[in-house]
């Protein structure tokens, strides 16, 4: 394990970026925060000064990223841990979504973690290690109502993320999906965006309304963080982590559900595929 690890987290500023540039701080590492405001970051700068430096940053804006992580490098010499953690949540009806709002989830989300990864492989290859830990969602083990979007985003970032990992490996760079559950850190507030309602969904959003009328009971980031810090800190690190009872529950019922639909449908699947010589 790396001693004084250096860290490159966005969405530093708050949630569980903040949680993870506080907790890595804490163990003494240096930590490179960015985020489109790094304004909320002062005070911690001003408490660790030169271990933790502060960069204003939109992740969808790929110039800006590698701009950005090369600063990083050339002011603290290397990169080991890379927490892609910047990400909103978009919520509406499939069909509610305009062409611009289903995009700009895409580019946050996806795209966002995408250019960081590339950014940051050509230094961690030229060092031979480093970890990638992408920050996914408890919506990347199924697409709900109200949060498509979002779970597509997810998706999408888990597919690449898994290739990434294949990828990277021969270079001594591991990569970890990090599944979050609930935790209190803004997403549900500033991190939100909702599309304009139709009226024909009203049914189904009264129905998901009175689910959930008892509220949400989450979990304090800090204990996201103290999860991370053992991922990191792993000779062998998995390359997906459940966090929260909720999510490991959820993850064991939708893969059971999932596999009871294949092994009911089985003699179609497999009366679909007869290999034959290529057609002449």
């Amino acid at each position: 394990m790396t001693v004084d690890r250096v860290w490159f987290v966005t969405g530093a500023s708050r949630g569980l970026g903040r949680a993870f540039t506080e907790a890595a701080l804490a163990a003494g590492d240096r930590v490179v925060g960015v985020a489109r405001s790094v304004a909320p970051l002062d005070p911690l700068a001003a408490e660790h000064g030169d271990r933790l430096l502060t960069l204003p940053l939109d992740v969808t804006d790929r110039a800006a990223v590698r701009a950005a992580v090369d600063e990083a490098v050339r002011r603290m010499g290397r990169l080991d841990v890379v927490v892609n953690n910047a990400g909103y949540l978009a919520m509406g009806m499939v069909e509610e979504f305009g062409e611009a709002e289903a995009r700009a989830q895409m580019e946050t989300n996806f795209f966002g973690p995408l250019w960081v990864a590339q950014a940051v492989l050509p230094h961690l290859r030229a060092q031979g290690s480093g970890h990638i830990v992408q920050i996914s969602s408890i919506g990347a083990l199924g697409g709900f109502p109200l949060t498509g979007m979002y779970s597509a985003s997810k998706f999408a970032l888990e597919g690449m993320s898994e290739a990434l990992a294949a990828e990277a490996e021969a270079f001594g760079v591991k990569v970890t999906i990090v599944e979050p559950g609930g935790y209190w850190t803004g997403l549900y507030t500033t991190g939100l965006v909702t599309t304009e309602p139709l009226d024909v969904y009203a049914p189904l959003r009264a129905e998901i309304e009175r689910r959930f009328a008892d509220g949400s009971v989450d979990s304090l980031p800090h204990l996201a963080a103290e999860a991370v810090m053992k991922l990191v800190a792993a000779d062998d690190p998995p390359l997906r982590l459940l966090l929260g009872s909720a999510v490991y529950d959820l993850a064991f019922d939708v893969s059971r559900k999932r596999m009871d639909t294949w092994a009911a449908w089985e003699e179609v699947s497999r009366a679909a595929e007869k290999a034959v010589p290529a057609p002449e």
